[in-house]
């Protein structure tokens, strides 16, 4: 996908989980309908097709038979509906056993699906591949907004948030994380959260929208992780967005995600200057800490061109 300027491409998109075990509709495993990607990392209760699909199971066969596979009918009734409904897990590979599912597949009461989300928060993160754009790590996989922090989708639509390589290699090592209270609801575009590297504060605008369920207290007493490795132990906060998809607008991701980076580049090179601009167009990559190295270069000067939060 192509983007022009500063902002993602308003083409649709769909949700992409993180390292997806499978990337199937649970009504498509189901046997319901023929095929079906998940656009909405599985979170079913934001989803207007699984609502859609509910409706209209509850009609007569013959009104919507237009609408899912030959022997829809059966199917539903033998693996979908009723007392042998499949949980869903089960049926998109988060669970690698069977198990039936007791409450109509409504997971925001059911304590099997809070206590897998649970373990999610709490297990040691997957290592993610990389790609490199202008010097830069991109871990692959994951989303990215105009100032500078990611975003990953998980299992369900809860999603992790952290700063990129380009914030933490040209702001350095910071001194202090300031993250938000659990269960404040942040909104995409306005300020989040905050760090400071010494007597030099900024403000990082939050890049969705939705309530925060957990912070990295590692980070907050150990910042240093952040810049060693932002992209996994370095993670910030996992949030519970109010519609996954509602916040892709905002977000680059894949080849879209290297072209603003390789723009970010360019802007940074203009910042250092004439010497640097040289060395960038010789393949030299960008120094570590920018800030503490380059003269010249002002702390608020870097926050209005990387973050947009400068006053």
């Amino acid at each position: 996908m192509k983007s022009k300027g500063n902002k993602p491409s308003d083409n649709k998109k769909r949700v992409i989980s993180f390292q997806v075990v499978e990337n199937q509709c649970i009504w498509a495993k189901a046997g319901v309908i023929n095929y079906r990607v998940c656009d909405n990392a599985f979170d079913c209760n934001t989803c207007g097709f699984d609502k859609a699909m509910s409706r209209a199971a509850q009609k007569r066969p013959e009104d919507v038979s237009h609408l899912f596979a030959p022997g829809w009918s059966e199917e539903l009734r033998r693996r979908y509906i009723g007392a042998n409904r499949p949980c869903r897990h089960a049926l998109t590979g988060r669970i690698n056993a069977p198990k039936i599912c007791p409450l109509n597949n409504e997971c925001y009461h059911c304590a099997f699906d809070q206590w897998l989300d649970e373990v999610d928060l709490n297990q040691e993160l997957d290592a993610p591949k990389y790609m490199t754009a202008s010097g830069f790590k991109i871990a692959e996989g994951y989303y990215y907004h105009m100032g500078h922090s990611w975003v990953r989708f998980e299992h369900g639509g809860v999603v992790r948030v952290g700063f990129d390589d380009f914030l933490s290699r040209v702001f350095g090592t910071m001194s202090s994380v300031d993250l938000p209270s659990l269960g404040k609801s942040l909104t995409q575009n306005k300020v989040g959260w905050s760090f400071a590297r010494d007597q030099h504060e900024a403000a990082m605008l939050c890049p969705i929208t939705g309530k925060v369920l957990a912070v990295n207290h590692a980070v907050m007493e150990h910042p240093e992780i952040a810049h060693e490795d932002p992209y996994q132990h370095g993670w910030l906060m996992i949030l519970e967005p109010n519609m996954p998809k509602r916040n892709l607008k905002g977000l680059y991701f894949g080849d879209e995600s290297v072209h603003w980076m390789e723009q970010e580049q360019q802007k940074l090179m203009g910042l250092l200057g004439p010497e640097y601009a040289q060395l960038a167009a010789t393949g030299g990559a960008v120094v570590d800490d920018v800030f503490g190295n380059c003269e010249g270069i002002e702390w608020n000067g870097l926050v209005d061109q990387f973050l947009h939060t400068g006053k």
